[in-house]
Order: C-alpha cells, then sequence, then structure tokens
C-alpha cells in the first residue's frame, strides 16, 4: 500500500512541475506573431524591392492585445528601415498607398488568414506547442504570395518549424 501511495505522489508530482513548466501561447503572441509574419518577408524578397512601406492588417486577429500589436509593430520597426503600419488594404488605398496607375501598392500588405494553436501534452512529459499559419504578402494583382508557418516552441524559444510558399502570383 504504501508503495501505491509513493508512486501516485511521484506521479502527481511530476505532473504539476510539468504543468507549471508549460509555455502558453497565449502569453507570448506579439513574439509568435512578428516570427510568423517576418518569414513571408523572407519569401519571394522581389515583392520587397523600393517598397516604401510594411503593411500589417491586424483588423483580424482575434485574442491580440494592443500590447501585442504594438509588439508586431515595434518588431517591424526594428527590422525594416521603412514605415511600418496596422493597415487593411482599404485603409491603405484611403491613404493613397495604392496607386491606381500600376494597380500596385507602394510597399507590401502582411496578412493572416488562419491561426490554429495546438497544444499537446505527452505522456512523456514533453509539450508540443505548434501555431500554424496561413497568411500571404500581396504587393499587386501580380505581385502576391500565400505562406503556410509553423511556429513552435523549443529550447525556451518560438521558432520557426516549417515555411513554404503555397501560391504565387
Amino acid at each position: 500500500m504504501k508503495l501505491k501511495i509513493f508512486i501516485i505522489m511521484i506521479f502527481v508530482s511530476l505532473m504539476l512541475f510539468a504543468c507549471k513548466n508549460v509555455v502558453s501561447p497565449k502569453e507570448h503572441f506579439g513574439e509568435i506573431y512578428s516570427i510568423a509574419l517576418d518569414s513571408i518577408m523572407e519569401k519571394d524578397e522581389t515583392l520587397n524591392s523600393d517598397m516604401e512601406f510594411v503593411a500589417i492588417d491586424l483588423s483580424n486577429l482575434n485574442g491580440l492585445s494592443e500590447k501585442d500589436k504594438k509588439e508586431i509593430v515595434n518588431f517591424f520597426k526594428g527590422e525594416y528601415k521603412v514605415e511600418i503600419m496596422d493597415a487593411t488594404f482599404d485603409e491603405l488605398k484611403e491613404k493613397g498607398y495604392y496607386n491606381p496607375d500600376t494597380l500596385a501598392l507602394d510597399g507590401v500588405l502582411l496578412s493572416i488568414e488562419k491561426v490554429d494553436i495546438k497544444v499537446d501534452i505527452k505522456v512523456d512529459i514533453k509539450f508540443n506547442n505548434n501555431i500554424f499559419f496561413e497568411s500571404s504578402k500581396y504587393r499587386s494583382g501580380k505581385g502576391a504570395i500565400s505562406v503556410e508557418s509553423t511556429v513552435h516552441h523549443k529550447d525556451r524559444n518560438w521558432r520557426i518549424k516549417k515555411s513554404k510558399e503555397t501560391w504565387i502570383s
């Protein structure tokens, strides 16, 4: 009987310790979304040539706090030496960033269409934090790409696990 109680106590202790060390993606959304969005910028870099701005459409991303949005914008300000803004395509047109003669933006518009968060707790007390993104980079009707990427948590860091283009126009 003492052995059973001891084993149960060890198991409960392991579970409590493991649960304590779980990384919650929600606490790191600013960093995670920045990594996912930046991975799009690395794809089809010709779309980035002579860009005057990077617009990030954060309007459809429920669950992002204002702090997360500021973190994303500040990340891009540090990476790219152009104007960074949170704007939709329609807002860019209203502000004059869309050239009706060339049917193109003077910069790029990044948007995330789908986010799927998977947090799997494995029996061997390993945690699998994977966040799947479907996103796009738009410059014009003939200059756009769609990217699927997975961001995961490994060795106390969030990083791209894989990223691939799914279509190019």
